[in-house]
């Protein structure tokens, strides 16, 4: 008989991602922060340009379990 899993431990639940970040450069003058994540399970990959959008993307996957991992 397999051991139960607790249903409040925390890697029951969890997500990994990587994250990339680089500085790319416009022009001589400008440069913009440049992220990469990716969700390692899935292998799904999005760009982002800003720390909002790349936090509200990471909670997101967070908030709904993935039926397909």
């Amino acid at each position: 008989m397999e051991p139960a899993i607790p249903t409040n431990d925390p890697w029951t639940h969890s997500q990994l991602f990587t994250l990339r970040v680089w500085v790319e450069r416009l022009d001589a003058e400008h440069r913009e922060v440049r992220m990469q994540v990716r969700h390692v399970l899935s292998g799904e990959t999005h760009f982002f340009c800003d720390w909002t959008a790349v936090t509200a993307y990471m909670m997101t996957n967070l908030d709904s379990p993935r039926s397909d991992v």
